[in-house]
């Protein structure tokens, strides 16, 4: 357990803006930032980050919460081991107590393999380090190729001894399960035995982007044609090749920097840059690359070059994979290197201002690129040149950006000395099966179109209602305010009448006054829970700080009062001042909304008690019936006066 002072010393220390900005690109808007969503694929930013609130919300997605809501969403953390990341990020010492034997096996099978993940990743690189046979073996490798002690220990870099099963059995002695190890893929187990999956291979651990270890791949060092040069851990509940990108976790902070992202093939050639200076540079560890990486790329930048081998089949290989880049709207450079180089040799040899230098120099659009490499096979070949434009221009299809697409198409036209208008017409047979999908055009104004209407959602009244109340709660609760009351008053004909009377009271006042004298309860559990916990701190203390009290509540209710909470900021989304459209301030008018809010939620009961009442009527007797009917008229009294209140609360 840890203790309340460090989760008390960690909120207080963490800011949203510094701790998603790790793994979001941000962008200020006004007093907030915004960037794209990290939860789904999207081209438009609609993930919004409050610093004033701490607090941040994915309008595509409808997740949201504080910092630790983010990390427990992103990364997969539970709540201790998002309190863990923050207290290393802000340097903060831990207070907990010992877990006991009994808590260690209740950690679900997710934690347990992350556990057994850490821990080989320690006893790698301790066996690299402090063994002999680490030493001559896996250090000597390590350092042939130039790695310093200070890389190493960054990227914990490891050795396997070449023994059957030292790793197995030494993870055993520490209690740690063979069931786990069996699922992450660190051991192999055949009937009774296990053996050591990455037996004789320096390794490299896969961090994720907050640097969990997710997996490894591992490099053998002999000559054995029958084994493979890299072997990576086989796909697990935590460890899936095609959403990981090799390098991420150091990359991520100089890829939001330099906005950009350099691509290669490698473990090594990612280190290798990085000794030499060059941090923003992530792998697809020898995997294909896929629309998921790209998407995690595209949260820190739009912009990556791919850098290639100096090998014409690797180069053509690879370019395969930039339609994919493009398919994401992303802006794609490619950089080759010279005859005999690829980018770990080339960062071994350069220091890093030439290195940096030549990509420069040497990057080009990829437009220019493909052309000039396959221009080499076409040559004089009509046929092979025309194959060539066509395979250039369904390049340029996948780009969503439609001016970007005609830009594209004008260079294309220069480069290949053909006419735009054949480009444009060739480019329209790749997409028209896109255009005949594409949604048809809004009608214009006053014309009439017939057809089939198409039913609009339901709108949940009580929902809404009770939603609002919590908004006014947090966001005015402490607000003094003059509310009108229609007190009953008898005239001097002895008449009853109803006449308004000013008073004064704090909005969490009168809201909780309100709907105790009526015993209205909230029918949303969350709601419930959330209106509770804030008239007891508004009782208890007088006031409600935002910032602490969504610390104090269950993450999976936090993103309920998020969504409330952030719900005005999604218009500086679509920056309505800029286009001189001004929305009036909730500010100007709390008074109103309460006494509407409350009003409208009174309507809406008395409302749903008469559709009860008149379900009964059918199975009632004429007695019966005669009560019932008595009742609706009173509760249709008691609508008209809430109507003639809300008319004049309007």
């Amino acid at each position: 357990m840890i203790s309340k002072n460090t989760i008390d010393r960690v909120f207080e220390a963490s800011r949203v803006e510094e701790v998603l900005g790790d793994f979001v690109n941000l962008k200020k808007s006004g007093s907030n930032y915004k960037g794209l969503s990290p939860f789904s694929d999207e081209r438009t930013p609609s993930f919004m980050v409050s610093p004033v609130k701490q607090i941040w919300k994915d309008f595509s997605s409808g997740k949201g919460g504080n910092v630790v809501a983010f990390l427990m969403e992103h990364e997969h953390f539970t709540y201790p081991e998002a309190i863990k990341y923050l207290a290393k990020k802000y340097n903060i010492e831990v207070e907990e107590t010992e877990q006991s034997q009994e808590q260690k096996e209740q950690a679900d099978e997710r934690e347990s393999m992350y556990l057994v993940s850490e821990f080989a990743a320690k006893y790698f690189k301790n066996t690299l380090l402090k063994t002999e046979l680490g030493k001559a073996i896996g250090l000597s490798y390590f350092k042939e190729r130039g790695f310093t002690e200070e890389t190493i220990e960054k990227f914990q870099l490891g050795y396997c001894l070449d023994d059957w099963n030292a790793f197995t059995n030494e993870a055993l002695s520490k209690g740690y399960k063979l069931e786990y190890l069996e699922k992450t893929g660190l051991t192999i187990v055949k009937g009774e035995k296990q053996f050591d999956r990455f037996k004789g291979r320096v390794m490299f651990p896969i961090q994720s982007m907050s640097g969990r270890v997710l997996g490894f791949g591992g490099r053998i060092l002999t000559n054995d044609k029958k084994a493979a040069k890299y072997l990576n851990s086989p796909e697990s509940e935590i460890y899936h090749k095609s959403k990981v990108l090799y390098g991420i976790y150091h990359a991520k902070q100089a890829i939001s920097k330099e906005d950009n992202c350099y691509l290669v093939e490698g473990y090594t050639d990612v280190i290798q840059f990085n000794q030499a200076g060059i941090e923003n540079v992530v792998s697809s560890s020898g995997t294909a690359l896929t629309p998921e990486q790209i998407r995690l790329i595209n949260r820190l930048t739009k912009n990556i070059t791919v850098l290639f081998d100096s090998d014409a089949a690797g180069q053509r290989a690879s370019i395969r994979g930039i339609d994919l880049i493009l398919e994401q709207g992303m802006n794609v450079k490619v950089c080759a290197f010279p005859e005999g180089d690829d980018p770990d040799s080339f960062a071994k040899k350069n220091t890093e201002e030439e290195i940096r230098l030549y990509l420069k120099e040497n990057s080009k659009d990829f437009l220019n690129y493909k052309a000039s490499l396959l221009m080499e096979d076409a040559k004089n070949d009509p046929v092979k040149k025309a194959s060539l434009i066509r395979d250039m221009v369904n390049s340029i299809s996948k780009i969503p950006d439609n001016i970007q697409q005609e830009v594209y198409v004008q260079e294309t036209a220069r480069i290949m000395d053909i006419s735009e208008e054949v480009l444009f017409s060739t480019l329209a047979q790749l997409t028209g099966g896109q255009v005949k999908k594409a949604a048809p055009q809004r009608p214009r104004s006053m014309e009439v179109v017939k057809g089939d209407a198409v039913p609009g959602t339901k709108v949940n009244e009580q929902y809404e209602l009770e939603k609002t109340i919590i908004s006014l709660l947090l966001l005015y609760g402490s607000i003094e305010e003059e509310f009108e009351e229609l007190v009953v008053k008898i005239d001097d004909k002895g008449e009853m009448k109803l006449e308004p009377e000013i008073n004064r009271a704090k909005v969490y006042e009168k809201i909780y006054l309100d709907l105790q004298e009526d015993e209205m309860k909230f029918a949303n559990p969350n709601f419930k829970e959330v209106y509770d916990r804030i008239i007891r701190k508004f009782t208890a203390e007088g006031e409600l700080v935002q910032e602490s009290f969504l610390n104090e509540i269950p993450v999976e209710t936090a993103a309920a009062i998020t969504d409330i909470l952030m719900e005005d900021d999604r218009y500086a989304l679509s920056n309505w001042e800029g286009k001189e459209i001004f929305v009036r301030s909730k500010e100007d008018r709390v008074g109103q909304m309460v006494q509407e809010t409350i009003l409208n939620l009174r309507r809406f009961l008395v409302k749903e008690k008469v559709k009860d009442l008149s379900k009964k009527l059918p199975d009632s007797s004429s007695e019966e019936s005669q009560e019932i009917l008595q009742e609706i008229m009173d509760y249709d009294q008691l609508r008209k006066k809430i109507s003639e209140k809300l008319m004049r609360a309007m």
